[in-house]
């Protein structure tokens, strides 16, 4: 396309052609290059202008072509100069042409698909003889035309299957992504499903020993209480005893030691019952739990199913996707074989419009001759007829002429003409005709005139298209050192901004480790960076492993241990940057007794080493006794609200 492109622009250089401005049909060139041959080449003018086509109007009444001649104007489209041209124009068969000429009007040709001719005046032009530059280039351009669409085609094809090809690697790589995070769930839930295969494990054991211990506090009653009847028993046959003995001191003392057996008994037995029922509520409660826990268990493999199933169906997208992406891996290639194939069309194409530009410019040159020589021919025939007729009149006025000439030489130089030309050595037969010089003074002028006026303000111009350049080249320039200073700069922030982090992140690491063992008595914590390398884009990841447990995510823990490892990864914050104020709001509801002192006494290490000042907002009595003052709204009275604040430190100075 580009050696055709450049072949046209070249053709469309030489001037406003009407040729550009024609629209024919595929197969049709050296139809119409036959029927206006090189007039084609002539631009349009007006009347006042020199030579080129102008327009006309139509014929006041058209003669119609041979019946059965289709007019050429049905598969071309010309501009309003051609139209009274084109009118005259019918298309016909090569092997009716010859019988069809004979029936033409003045004016009207006929032409063939392969480009012969058949004028009204008997001329006959066939196609093989001279072809016209006309149709060449016609077809150059009509190929030049479908080659840019073809070239369209296969540009928007593999701009399709780029973006296919880059939708098809993105998606795989969310694929990956995918499995990898299936993956992922899928060993947490074998972990979380072993957890609770184990936790359900223990649950049983201690179920079957609350079922023992049940079992045997349930016996120990039963003997209890044989033991209180029987001691009742003896209690009565006492007091039978007791009314049928005399010794009423002796009888009195027997009975109470019979008492405080039956008491003691008594006790005993209260006491294993209140153990019995502690047992049995152990017992309930660890029934409850291990239901729970099958609930869990049942749960965490429904997950497990589901995560296999997710897996599945993302490894058979994984492998759909892989056959799509190799199917569209393949398409550059059929592109590039068919831009191979457009090149190798283009070459042969290069290399036809050479031949056919070399053939072109042997016919153009035979053309131009025959052209010249039919016009010669037609003019000295013309001018033979209207010679013949004056041809005695111009001998007596050339003796006339010759003799006045000669007395005019004689007159000027004194001689004559022959030995005037013996003196200038000038050849009589190599001289111009007067016709010729008058010739070429009116094709200078129209040369001249064809140059138009002449542009005062170029300079002018150019100066400012040269001003303006040298401004935007300045400003190219400034532009590229400002962009190399602000990055120059981002990099800078982001260097500085990485250590910072960094440094940042060590310390409270290291704090949050700390003050994790000191919350739960012991365990491990720590912050990892994950997602990326680069810190500035990383992601923050908090492994805990508190006493007695295995190390896992913040999300794996319970409520409190929630709330403990936040606390300790917000004071390890407070130790890297320590802010004057500090605002806790009811951070002790999920804490038990233990764990709410330690939080106590965590808050007053950190009000010694930080100089912060903590308001907690709580209604556990435990953090309320450790805080130095107190603020509270009581209502006296129904609608009537009053704040009430103690001084707690104050108050055990005034004890003290």
């Amino acid at each position: 396309t580009g050696a055709l492109s450049k072949l046209v622009d070249r053709d469309s250089s030489e001037g406003s052609q009407l040729l550009d401005q024609l629209r024919v049909d595929s197969g049709y060139e050296k139809a119409l290059g036959a029927a206006l041959s090189d007039d084609l080449k002539a631009p349009a003018v007006t009347p006042d202008m020199g030579s080129g086509w102008v327009a006309l109007p139509s014929y006041p009444q058209p003669q119609s072509l041979p019946a059965g001649v289709k007019a050429l104007t049905n598969f071309v489209s010309v501009p309003e100069v051609l139209v009274r041209r084109m009118g005259q124009v019918g298309l016909v068969d090569a092997a009716d042409g010859a019988r069809l000429q004979k029936d033409l009007a003045p004016g009207q040709r006929l032409v063939s698909i392969g480009g012969d001719l058949w004028r009204w005046d008997g001329f006959r032009a066939a196609a093989e003889d001279a072809p016209s530059a006309a149709a060449l280039r016609l077809e150059q351009i009509n190929r030049l035309e479908g080659l840019k669409k073809d070239l369209n085609d296969a540009t928007a094809k593999a701009d399709g299957m780029r973006q296919a090809h880059e939708m098809l690697t993105t998606r795989l790589a969310e694929l990956a992504q995918a499995d990898q995070a299936a993956r992922d769930a899928r060993r947490a839930a074998d972990g979380a499903v072993a957890d609770a295969n184990r936790a359900l494990s223990r649950a049983e054991a201690d179920r079957n020993l609350a079922e023992g211990k049940l079992e045997s506090s349930g016996l120990a009653v039963s003997r209890h209480e044989e033991e209180a009847m029987s001691a009742r028993k003896a209690l009565n046959e006492a007091e039978a005893t007791y009314k049928s003995l005399g010794n009423l001191d002796e009888a009195r003392n027997e009975v109470e030691d019979i008492k405080m057996t039956v008491e003691a008994a008594r006790m005993t037995m209260m006491s294993k019952r209140s153990s019995y029922d502690e047992v049995r509520r152990e017992g309930e409660a660890r029934t409850k739990r291990g239901q729970e826990i099958t609930k869990e268990v049942s749960g965490w493999k429904h997950r497990l199913e589901t995560a296999n199933k997710r897996s599945a169906e993302l490894q058979e997208r994984k492998e759909t996707s892989e056959g799509e992406l190799k199917e569209a891996m393949t398409a550059p290639d059929e592109i590039a074989a068919k831009r191979d194939e457009l090149a190798d069309a283009i070459a042969e194409a290069e290399s036809r419009r050479k031949d056919s530009a070399d053939k072109l410019a042997l016919s153009e040159t035979a053309l131009r001759d025959a052209t010249m020589a039919e016009r010669d021919a037609e003019r000295t025939a013309s001018e033979a007829r209207e010679a013949r007729a004056r041809s005695e009149a111009r001998a007596d006025a050339a003796k006339e002429t010759t003799q006045y000439a000669v007395e005019r030489i004689f007159e000027a130089q004194e001689t004559t003409p022959e030995k005037l030309l013996e003196q200038l050595d000038v050849d009589p037969d190599k001289m111009p005709s007067s016709d010729g010089i008058e010739n070429d003074v009116n094709r200078l002028k129209r040369q001249r005139d064809a140059l138009g006026a002449v542009n005062l303000r170029a300079e002018e111009d150019a100066k400012e298209v040269q001003e303006e350049h040298d401004l935007l080249v300045k400003e190219k320039t400034d532009l590229e050192d400002a962009i190399r200073a602000l990055r120059t700069g981002i990099a800078s922030l982001n260097k500085e901004g990485r250590e910072r982090l960094l440094t940042a992140f060590e310390q409270v690491n290291e704090s949050f480790g700390t003050l994790f063992k000191h919350l739960f008595g012991g365990g491990e914590a720590k912050l990892v960076l994950v997602e990326s390398d680069d810190p500035l884009e990383a992601g923050l990841e908090i492994m805990c492993q508190p006493p007695g447990k295995k190390l896992s995510t913040l999300s794996l823990l319970s409520g409190g241990e929630q709330t403990l490892t936040a606390m300790a990864l917000i004071f390890a914050v407070f130790r890297a940057n320590p802010a004057p104020i500090c605002v806790l709001d009811e951070v002790d509801a999920p804490l038990d007794d233990a764990n709410v002192t330690r939080f106590c006494d965590l808050l007053d290490e950190m009000t010694r080493r930080t100089n912060t000042r903590f308001l907690i907002i709580t209604h556990h009595a435990v953090t309320m006794s450790r805080m130095d003052r107190l603020f509270g709204v009581t209502m006296g009275e129904q609608g009537v609200s009053q704040l009430v604040s103690v001084d707690l430190k104050a108050a055990t100075t005034l004890v003290a």
